[in-house]
């Protein structure tokens, strides 16, 4: 295992910072503050991650990398890595949050296996864990927790993607057998995308649309043999096809699944939530059909949790290289006859990665927020049906910034590192693909934030549902004028008509807390209003309409969503800032919020101006601020991302282990010795002009 470094680096703060002296880093502080309440988890994770035996090895066959990621799993499963968040009685120790925080670190060794991992534990596993009862535990998950019955996840469909309400496969009841008919009636339904189907998969969690007394009770979870035990040939009425080399995880068999009327056992309905007695009569601990479905669905959270998670650890993996190797390439000699300059030093370079860099840390520390909800709810400490709503809508939020943002990072990455990036041993290419899917898999990115915006449309709904439509239309107005919400303490910053002009000032006003924070939640406050002033009555319209109406909005209230979303992280990045102690750390973290902040207020700053928040002359003054910033971060970036903790077992980057530092020193060494004994050629741009 490698340790987080002790050490502390301390950086003179440059010019325009507006301080004296020194600031420092407590690198090792900094680290335990990141690794989060399942620190100790963390680190044994790390230290398996970092094994040989785990590593992804680059050229592999498609053929060749499935085998290796399965033999893998089983490596896991001798390390006792995977099996926490089970019942103790069966093994495990009940430890959701330790689950997936352990979990998500295995993208760092091969993201193929943590999602080959996830498949088998965190999906099929899970399934069954929390869909299913006493009966199902003790019958299967010994099994599915030694590997004994690899397993698969079989949700998705070929026509449906994530709708997944919709679902053509059907689960019929005979009563006169007592057995399920499990049935995919056309191509489109047929299961798809299915880790585990190509190859490895004995059995599945299949959903199915469940019809009992010709009455259709929506989508539930059944286990269904897939193949012989011995032959690894599908069982009767069971088929399916391979999905092939993809585009990136290509160690995970993923593969398509169709079932033509297979039997299963009336108590193979995983029936937590929804049962079906001898003689066929449905009943449910819920009984509303839609609450039932969102419910199932939402003991499931746990992918899109973990997703989150090792999305962020993909960014620090390859911030941590890419600002390592900036901190000793050098190129162009700018400033200095004899001296090339360092790419960190270049003010497009820091432009490029520590906006990122504080993306990533406001990431990691919504993360972890996420994580604990998470924890809150699987343990049963908060488990009420609100808080259930609140971690799926969180999750719902944050999953698709942070996937995003990973898939930026690396790009960027592998750009700011130049042709060396591009090589496959420095990863940056690797992991881009591999984590490509990320964006589309546990819920399309796009579908989540509707979802989201869904949601605060309906909390909006609920906090004006005693106004008429009048005085709704009148709150908008007002907020597009910028006067209402400065109920909110805004009017430092938001001075469209009484603005000093003081660059100065405009400057403090950006930078200051209160003010960060009112500009972003006044932007989401304001989004939300409007898109429920144009929707207000859409529920009195036929359906079509209805229907018609939405979707003239969609676009808005995706964007709603998101900016709620970058709002959670502002939050949560300045709410671990008050758990730093040291006033260095502190100092440099506060700067680093700051420069997230700012750079989500860059990025939307036409809607700013436009909805009259910032004066233009305000406006103009955030890439200035955010330029000083930079500055400030400067003699701090190696510290930032040592705080990480990421070695170079799981780095596995040539240019980040010291290679091109001393490629710089051995060149530096050769033209000062040639300076030194007079043997260096004259430059012909140096010589008299009757020379030339």
């Amino acid at each position: 295992m490698t340790e987080v470094v002790d050490r502390t680096i301390s950086g003179t703060t440059t010019a325009g910072s507006g301080s004296a002296g020194t600031t420092a880093v407590d690198v090792a502080a900094l680290g335990e503050l990141l690794l989060g309440r399942w620190a100790d988890v963390r680190r044994q994770a790390r230290e398996l991650a970092g094994r040989p035996e785990v590593h992804k090895i680059e050229g592999l066959t498609h053929t060749e990398h499935r085998k290796r990621v399965f033999g893998q799993l089983g490596y896991l499963v001798e390390h006792n890595a995977v099996h926490r968040a089970f019942p103790v009685r069966l093994g495990g120790s009940d430890d959701h949050g330790g689950n997936i925080a352990g979990f998500e670190e295995l993208v760092t060794a091969d993201p193929s296996l943590q999602i080959k991992a996830g498949v088998q534990w965190g999906l099929f596993g899970s399934a069954v864990l929390h869909l299913g009862t006493a009966e199902h535990h003790d019958k299967w998950l010994p099994g599915i927790m030694s590997l004994e019955i690899p397993g698969c996840f079989a949700m998705t469909e070929t026509g449906h993607g994530s709708d997944v309400a919709s679902i053509a496969t059907t689960a019929s009841y005979d009563d006169a057998t007592q057995e399920f008919v499990i049935d995919t009636p056309f191509r489109a339904a047929w299961k798809d995308y299915i880790g585990n189907a190509a190859n490895d998969g004995l059995a599945a969690v299949v959903f199915a649309q469940l019809v009992t007394r010709n009455v259709n009770h929506g989508v539930h979870a059944f286990y269904v043999p897939l193949r012989d035990p011995q032959s690894k040939e599908f069982l009767p009425g069971i088929g399916g096809e391979d999905d092939g080399v993809k585009g990136g995880l290509n160690g995970i068999d993923n593969g398509r699944l169709h079932f033509s009327n297979v039997r299963v056992p009336r108590t193979n309905l995983l029936n937590r939530y929804g049962n079906v007695s001898p003689d066929g009569e449905y009943s449910s601990p819920i009984t509303s059909p839609g609450r039932r479905f969102f419910t199932m669905l939402g003991t499931l959270v746990q992918g899109r949790v973990s997703l989150d998670g090792a999305a962020v650890a993909a960014s620090k993996v390859a911030l941590k290289t890419a600002i390592q190797y900036a901190s000793e390439r050098r190129q162009f000699n700018s400033s200095s006859p004899v001296e090339e300059e360092v790419l960190l030093d270049y003010q497009r370079h820091q432009r490029r990665l520590f906006t990122r860099l504080a993306t990533t840390y406001a990431a990691g520390f919504a993360h972890e927020q996420l994580l604990e909800k998470f924890d809150e709810v699987f343990s049963g400490t908060r488990d009420t049906d609100a808080d259930r709503q609140d971690l799926e809508t969180l999750a719902a939020a944050l999953k698709p910034l942070s996937t995003w943002h990973a898939l930026d990072t690396l790009q960027e990455c592998r750009e700011a590192c130049g042709g060396a990036g591009f090589l496959i041993e420095n990863r940056f290419a690797s992991l881009r693909a591999d984590l490509d899917v990320y964006a589309t898999f546990e819920g399309d990115n796009t579908v989540l934030l509707q979802l989201v915006a869904k949601r605060l449309l309906a909390d909006y709904a609920k906090e004006f549902s005693s106004v008429d439509f009048g005085v709704l239309a009148r709150f908008v107005a007002s907020q597009a004028a910028g006067v209402a919400l400065h109920r909110t303490g805004l009017r430092q910053v938001a001075q469209f008509v009484a603005d000093t002009g003081s660059v100065q000032k405009a400057a403090l006003a950006l930078r200051d807390e209160e003010g960060q924070r009112t500009l972003l939640t006044d932007r989401v406050q304001s989004m939300v209003a409007e898109v429920a002033a144009a929707l207000k009555g859409a529920n009195k319209l036929p359906q079509h309409q209805a229907a018609a109406l939405f979707n003239q909005h969609q676009d808005d209230l995706i964007d709603a969503a998101r900016a709620h979303a970058e709002l959670l992280q502002w939050e949560a990045f300045t709410e671990a800032l008050a758990l730093v102690k040291d006033p260095g750390t502190r100092q440099v973290l506060t700067w680093l919020r700051d420069l997230f902040g700012l750079s989500l207020i860059e990025t939307h700053l036409s809607w700013y101006l436009m909805n009259g928040r910032l004066s233009m002359q305000r406006g103009r003054t955030v890439g200035a601020y955010i330029n000083r910033l930079l500055a400030k971060i400067r003699p701090h970036a190696l510290d930032l991302v040592d705080a990480f903790g990421y070695g170079p077992e799981h780095l596995r980057a040539a240019i980040a282990s010291g290679a091109e530092q001393q490629r710089q020193d051995e060149a530096r060494d050769y033209f000062q010795a040639q300076r030194a004994d007079g043997s260096a050629p004259v430059e012909e741009k140096s010589l008299p002009a009757l020379k030339r």
